[in-house]
C-alpha cells in the first residue's frame, strides 16, 4: 500500500472519528465496516479459531470507549490491531488458567459453507496456511501484518512491540521459512 493511499485512509479515519465524537452514529458503523474484516483475519492468524467476531467486536468496544486517548501517532488500524492483540493475549492467559465448562447446543453446529470455507478448500491456500502455521508466533504476526494487511514496518513494530529493523528481519526469515516449507511439500 502506497504512502499516499495510507495517508488518505488515515484522513478518512480521522474524519469519521470526528463525526462519531460529534454524535454521528453512522460514522462508527463506517469505521467498523472499514476495519472489521482486517481485524478478523488478524485474529485468525493469532490462533483464534472460535470467537474471532466476538474479539473484533470487543476491540471496537474498547476502542470507542477510549477514542479520546487516540493520539493518531499511528494509524487507527494499527491501534485497533494493538487492542485486538491484547485481547487475544488476555484470552490465551484465561484459557491457560484452566478449562471452562462449555455446553454444546445444536445451534453450535455448522449449518452451511461460506466463502471462507471455499478458500480454505483450495489446495494452494491450504499449503500456504500450513506453511504460515509453522512460523514462530512473532514471525507469523509480522508476516500477516505485512502481507495480508499491507502495514509498513514502522506500524508493525508498534503492534508487536519491537523495532522496525527487527520486524524486517522477522519478515525476511518468515518468507524464507515459508518458501522452504512449500518446496519440501
Amino acid at each position: 500500500m502506497s504512502d499516499t493511499i495510507r495517508e488518505a485512509d488515515a484522513r478518512v479515519d480521522l474524519a469519521l472519528i470526528a463525526r462519531w465524537q460529534r454524535g454521528d452514529e453512522r460514522a462508527a458503523t463506517e469505521l467498523v465496516e472499514r476495519h472489521a474484516p482486517a481485524l478478523a483475519r488478524f485474529a485468525v492468524t493469532q490462533g483464534v479459531r472460535d470467537g474471532a467476531d466476538e474479539l473484533v467486536q470487543d476491540t471496537f468496544v474498547r476502542a470507542f470507549s477510549s477514542l479520546h486517548s487516540f493520539r493518531a501517532d499511528s494509524s487507527l488500524r494499527t491501534w485497533l490491531f494493538t487492542i485486538l492483540k491484547r485481547l487475544v493475549l488476555d484470552r490465551q492467559r484465561a484459557e491457560r488458567r484452566g478449562p471452562q465448562q462449555v455446553e454444546l447446543e445444536e445451534r453450535h453446529a455448522v449449518q452451511e459453507f461460506n466463502a471462507l470455507d471455499g478458500l480454505v478448500a483450495d489446495e494452494a491456500m491450504l499449503r500456504v496456511r500450513n506453511a504460515v502455521a509453522h512460523l514462530s508466533p512473532l514471525q507469523r504476526e509480522v508476516f500477516t501484518l505485512r502481507v495480508m494487511e499491507g502495514l509498513p514496518y514502522t506500524e508493525i513494530a508498534q503492534v508487536v512491540g519491537s523495532t522496525e529493523g527487527a520486524c524486517r528481519v522477522h519478515y525476511h526469515n518468515a518468507m524464507r521459512a515459508i518458501k522452504e516449507y512449500l518446496s519440501d511439500d
